[in-house]
């Protein structure tokens, strides 16, 4: 137990069988129960957890049929969680990336009442950027200010870090068979929270590469997936938080800014066709679109402000005094 609050490791795995059974040797003490999801591994991974299982009875084994991605391997950890009574469930990978030296840190802010979800963040560590592979520099950077505006946690800078912790408060408040499946399971996760009305915090973890993990992700094979996921997910957030729920005018200045900007591209595209057919230059409709582009870019600041402030109240932020006691050991 932590803070008198029984804690649960759920960790997801597929074909881990070179660093499963390190990760499970170094989940501190404290921990009250290990949550292995075997996600339909072809290699001996569950094997290995089910030897591990005979010298540590903290461990529990859920196996998958069928492989349903990471997501839903932590949505199946999570779901378990909820159904026993954990107080708080934090997500450690079975490939060994993260350090199980910063679990504490990770957990303390929910424990404490002081958020609901705290996810790690990798750049926050000193030297953190130095040790994370460039192309997944760029990726995360990217899907992380896509995210920003997508999930309305505007201070969340490394969405992608799956070293998180989330209370059974906010477990209950989810529909857990609801959740993206793969790897776009921590942007859907943000916007789903977000919707809750949930508190979010960062905390600075060590990244840990090139320790044997394999990276399973395809860059190629995510990106139009993630794409839609986020654009699906933006929508649902405006009409399910600022329409249904509190008729907030942020949906008014989005849709606006939308508006305004297919009706530039529109005018823009006839504008081309008229110079490459007819070589025209139509001055009024140029000076139009101009405008039409400008109100929509003013519009889109103004949603993005209001959006901010309308969601103040659910990013939580720690200083660093509040940081440096996160790694105080409990008394």
């Amino acid at each position: 137990m932590l803070g008198n609050k029984r804690i649960g490791v759920v960790v997801p795995a597929y074909n881990e069988e070179k660093q499963i059974e390190m990760v499970l040797e170094t989940i501190p003490d404290f921990v009250d129960i290990i949550i292995v999801v075997d996600d339909a591994s072809r290699d001996k991974t569950a094997q290995i957890v089910e030897s591990q299982q005979r010298q540590n009875a903290k461990i529990v084994l859920l196996k998958h049929e069928k492989n349903s991605g990471v997501g839903g391997a932590i949505a199946s950890g999570y779901k378990w969680a909820r159904d026993h009574d954990i107080d708080v469930a934090v997500v450690m990978a079975g490939d060994g990336q993260m350090d199980p030296i910063d679990l504490e840190r990770v957990l303390k802010p929910v424990v404490k009442g002081l958020a609901d979800y705290c996810k790690g963040n990798r750049f926050q560590h000193l030297g953190g950027f130095k040790q994370v592979p460039r192309l997944r520099f760029l990726g995360n950077f990217i899907l992380s200010t896509l995210t920003k505006t997508v999930s309305g946690y505007w201070h969340v800078s490394d969405t992608q870090c799956g070293y998180t912790a989330i209370s059974r408060f906010a477990l209950n408040a989810l529909n857990l068979n609801g959740l993206y499946s793969s790897y776009g399971f921590p942007n859907d996760l943000l916007v789903k929270l977000n919707i809750a009305d949930m508190r979010v915090v960062e905390v600075p973890v060590n990244p840990l590469y090139n320790i044997g993990e394999t990276s399973k992700m395809r860059i190629h094979r995510i990106i139009f997936p993630i794409s839609r996921l986020l654009l699906k997910d933006f929508v649902l957030r405006l009409i399910t938080k600022y329409l249904i729920k509190s008729g907030h005018p942020v949906i008014f200045s989005y849709f606006f800014s939308a508006l305004f900007f297919l009706f530039t591209v529109g005018l823009g595209i006839y504008l081309l066709v008229k110079l490459l057919v007819w070589g025209l230059i139509m001055k009024a409709a140029l000076i139009a679109a101009g405008v039409s582009f400008i109100v929509s870019i003013q519009l889109l600041l103004s949603a993005f402000q209001m959006d901010s402030e309308a969601n103040r109240h659910i990013c939580i932020y720690l200083n660093s005094t509040q940081i440096r006691s996160l790694n105080e050991p409990e008394s």
